[in-house]
């Protein structure tokens, strides 16, 4: 783990404001930093204190750019849907993710691959679309993250589906998104450094009696299924639907 910038005693002394090494803060550069820091030290290395020394000021300085460490990780996932419009807005259906596609499956598909590929570069991110959603209420979400939702939902009312059905495909969408992520991105390896698969993932760990199947099946497991496996899936879930 790479070691905070002046954490010790030895270290740098904090600046009262909230101008660091790149400048005067805003919101984006402390969300970017945040996100910067989960990449390289996970969920668990992210703190008020850490952030701060990465942007070379005083860990209070953040408070006026993210005023809670709930306010950060929602700041991460907003910066995730925000990465999740780029992709889509530098492809070919515009930034709607709908113009220009022949159908509103093409355009689901587009979506699902876009936030496929912004989840394998920011792994440790993905737990928190799952457990923001349970911790922060709709109303209250950062606005890149509604966006989300209303991209899917104007695609399926343009496309003429009934309210009822709208709801419903939309559920199945965002369902089978979020659990292929969790899927394909959980942590497998309990020693990184061994070459063995069998040691690498410890099955040695894993009671062969008590569950033969899992500890038969675990090396395979760890493959990833990829855009491949994600667009069969959101295939069959849509099966029956008009195009």
């Amino acid at each position: 783990m790479t070691q905070e910038h002046g954490s010790g005693a030895e270290g740098p002394a904090r600046r009262a404001g909230d101008k660091g090494r790149y400048g005067r803060l805003s919101r984006e550069r402390v969300l970017l930093a945040a996100l910067e820091v989960v990449d390289r030290d996970g969920l668990s290395g992210l703190s008020m204190r850490k952030l701060g020394a990465e942007l070379d000021v005083e860990a209070m300085a953040l408070y006026r750019y993210a005023p809670s460490k709930d306010a950060l990780l929602d700041g991460l996932v907003e910066v995730f849907c925000l990465q999740v419009d780029r992709e889509l807005e530098q492809g070919p259906a515009g930034p709607d993710g709908a113009a220009g596609s022949p159908d509103w499956r093409t355009c689901l598909h587009r979506i699902a691959r876009a936030t496929l590929g912004v989840a394998l570069r920011h792994p440790h991110v993905v737990p928190l679309l799952a457990t923001r959603l349970l911790a922060t209420p709709l109303a209250r979400r950062p606005l890149p993250v509604l966006r989300t939702d209303e991209r899917v939902l104007a695609l399926l009312h343009a496309g003429g589906f009934s309210a009822s059905d709208t709801v419903r495909i939309h559920r199945k969408f965002t369902a089978w998104l979020l659990g292929y992520l969790l899927v394909e991105l959980r942590a497998m390896d309990d020693d990184p450094s061994e070459t063995d698969p069998a040691f690498r993932l410890g099955l040695h760990r894993i009671p062969a009696g008590e569950l033969p199947r899992l500890r038969a099946t675990a090396v395979r497991l760890v493959d990833r299924g990829g855009p491949d496996e994600l667009a069969a899936g959101l295939d069959a879930l849509l099966f029956g639907y008009p195009d």
